[in-house]
């Protein structure tokens, strides 16, 4: 069987941060409606901690959650406990890799892709990962420049592909 696309959709101050708390330290409904169209119809894996910060159950989307306990469940979610078996979960669904840092870790040496989102702020947080764009791994194909407002920091889109 042929592995289905693989896409990281990531969430990145230029220092760094991806969370605080368990949650996304700013609000972007630009961004928000750009995470629901590059998941909707995927199969999301993360990890229970992002799981956990989600309003509940997204429609449209798998759920899959990468975890170690053997004993997490909850209605409407499919559990793995590795890598491989997130996989098999996704079926031939695209899967979109929704975080935490952990679990981008895990999927970064076999992803296709990366959606970025680049926060044009320096954000206080205690989760951060670094800038992919930096690694000979991957090559920027497309950006798009978003101007701050009264309600928000300014910020990027950027599409990666595995060099």
């Amino acid at each position: 069987m042929v592995r289905p696309p693989i896409t990281i959709v990531l969430a990145r101050a230029i220092n760094g941060v991806i969370g605080k708390d368990n949650d996304l330290p700013w609000h972007i409904p630009g961004d928000l409606k750009r995470f629901k169209a590059l998941t909707m119809g995927s199969a999301m894996i993360m990890g229970r901690k992002t799981f956990d910060s989600l309003p509940g159950i997204l429609p449209g989307r798998q759920h899959i959650v990468m975890t170690r306990d053997d004993q997490w469940s909850v209605e409407g979610v499919d559990v793995a406990h590795d890598v491989e078996g997130a996989i098999a979960l996704a079926g031939e669904s695209p899967i979109s890799v929704i975080g935490g840092a952990a679990i981008f870790d895990l999927f970064e040496p076999i992803a296709d892709k990366i959606e970025l989102t680049e926060v044009i702020a320096v954000v206080d947080g205690d989760v951060s990962m670094p800038d992919l764009r930096s690694s000979e791994r991957w090559r920027e194909i497309a950006s798009e420049d978003h101007m701050m407002t009264a309600d928000t920091p300014g910020w990027r889109t950027v599409t990666l592909v595995r060099a």
